[in-house]
Formats: C-alpha cells, structure tokens, sequence
C-alpha cells in the first residue's frame, strides 16, 4: 500500500511541477494524536497558498534571461495581455481546486479568498492500519504532502512533516519551498505510544500519560518534524 501509495505520488507531483499547482501552508495550527492501539486523530485549521509552479518556472527563466538590451513595445503589451489572461485561468484553477477538496472527507470548510490563498479546515480519524497522507485529492490532484503517516513494520509508525520546513528537497518540490515564504504555524503531537526517535531539540513533555512534541514552523525552520513511534502490532 505504501510503494503505492508512493509511486502515486510521483506520477501526480511530475505533471504539477511543470504545469500544475502545488498546495503549500501559510499560518495554521495542525495536531495529530496517535494512540499506542493505532487509533490516530488529525487537524489542520488555517491557510494554504496555491503556488503556481509553471508561473515560478518561467519567472526564473526570466529573471535568468540578461541577454535583451531592448523590449519592443508591441511584443510588451502582448505580454502583458497573455499575463492578464494567465491571472484569470489561475484564479478559475483555484477556484476549482477549491470546489474539489470540498468535496473529499474530512475537509469541513474549503474557502478561497482570492490571490492563490485559501482557509481550509480539516479533520480526520481512524485506525492506522494503512499510511495517512494530507492534503490529498485525485480530483484537484493535489499531492504536495504537509504531513505524513507511515507504517513501518509490524509496530512502528513514522510521522513526517514536509512541508513544516525548509528542507523540501526531500519531499521532491524544492521549488515550492522557495516559493513559499508565508509558512507560519505550530504542529503538536500527542501520544500514549513509545517515542522510539524524534527530531525536536526541546524533546517531549510528559503530562497525564501522554507526552507531546510541539514543532514551530517558519520559513527560516530547517528540519522539518519527525517521529517514530512504537505502537500495537498489526492484526
């Protein structure tokens, strides 16, 4: 299910980076609580942008291009009516974007508000006996992953999140992480579960048989969260 779900993620992300958009955080509060019996809880209430990456491409062959020492006025104005024509096809993208992720499960409020950014508020349960991605929609083919659920052999489940930090080439959309500066927000995790390895230098607080890490997220966060976790063995 994994190397599947992991093939499919490349077959999507491959089109979005050349021509497509890719969904990346603003400022937002996100949670996830995994129990050691696998049940797990998530939330994600706050912005995502839209990125452009076929705008981002050709903005970095022009800033690149240091070669015309003149603009013909002509070929200036059409430019400018093909870049008002691109502004219009990208907010009817988003807004179909939109439409779409309203429609998925656990999406209890999709908004967009105009200039690639939309208020999103997400929910979600269940029992981890299969990888957990999010945000996910075959139909907006959205697939830019913000957090991630992996299983790991029968008793270990390993939390990723990519998109809470700058180091994005992991996740295969550098370039979306350079385009997206306005990442702002904090990611809790709660668990009963043994905390075999994790990436936070202040560790874990122990309180009421749980203990929780809490990751900051800015665009200058170098590592982005991680954390393995020993739980019951798969049925």
């Amino acid at each position: 299910m994994l190397a599947h779900l992991k093939s499919l993620s490349l077959a999507l992300a491959a089109p979005l980076i050349l021509w497509g958009c890719v969904l990346t955080p603003g400022k937002f509060v996100s949670t996830l609580d995994i129990r050691a019996d696998r049940s797990f809880a998530f939330t994600y209430v706050g912005e995502v942008y839209a990125v452009d990456m076929g705008k981002e491409f050709t903005k970095g062959l022009k800033d690149s291009d240091t070669g015309k020492t003149s603009i013909d006025s002509a070929g200036d104005e059409a430019s400018l009516e093909a870049q008002d024509a691109k502004g219009e096809d990208s907010e009817a993208k988003n807004k179909a974007i939109a439409e779409a992720l309203s429609k998925e499960a656990g999406f209890r409020k999709v908004r967009y508000v105009g200039n690639s950014r939309f208020e999103i508020d997400y929910a979600a349960s269940g029992k981890l006996t299969y990888p957990f991605l999010f945000p996910f929609s075959s139909d907006a083919e959205v697939i830019f992953p913000f957090v991630m659920i992996e299983l790991r052999g029968p008793d270990r489940v390993r939390v990723r999140a990519p998109a809470f930090g700058a180091d994005s080439s992991k996740s295969g959309m550098s370039e979306a992480g350079s385009a997206a500066s306005k990442v702002d927000g904090t990611f809790t995790l709660t668990t009963d579960a043994e905390i075999v390895s994790q990436n936070n230098e202040a560790g874990a607080a122990a309180a009421g048989g749980k203990k929780t890490i809490i990751w900051r997220a800015t665009p200058t966060t170098k590592d982005t969260p991680m954390a393995v976790l020993k739980v019951a063995p798969l049925p």
